[in-house]
């Protein structure tokens, strides 16, 4: 994995903490998730993009061997670590809150 691309997949993550920390409600887990998955997806099409242009040879989002198909399992793969951020910045929100 390049440098680039682990730079883009921690950014990821970083905003999905912040993104379930900031997130404003009463722990409503199924909408700050809908929530989460919607951005996720937006996010994970920007970074996957992000990445074809900033590293055009890496095998992680490369068009070649997968295909297309390769390329939406990033993004899937994008939201997930996103989702988790923003779990992560739920539980650490209802920690601080304590």
């Amino acid at each position: 994995m390049s440098l680039t691309i682990l730079i883009i997949v921690l950014l990821n993550f970083i905003i999905g903490i912040a993104f379930g920390f900031f997130h404003k409600g009463k722990d409503d887990y199924q909408g700050i998730l809908r929530n989460g998955a919607i951005t996720g997806i937006i996010l994970g099409i920007i970074f996957v993009l992000i990445s074809i242009a900033l590293a055009p040879g890496d095998i992680s989002t490369s068009v070649g061997f997968l295909g297309i198909f390769g390329i939406f399992i990033v993004i899937i793969i994008f939201v997930i670590i996103f989702i988790a951020g923003v779990s992560i910045g739920d539980r650490f929100e209802a920690l601080l809150k304590k």
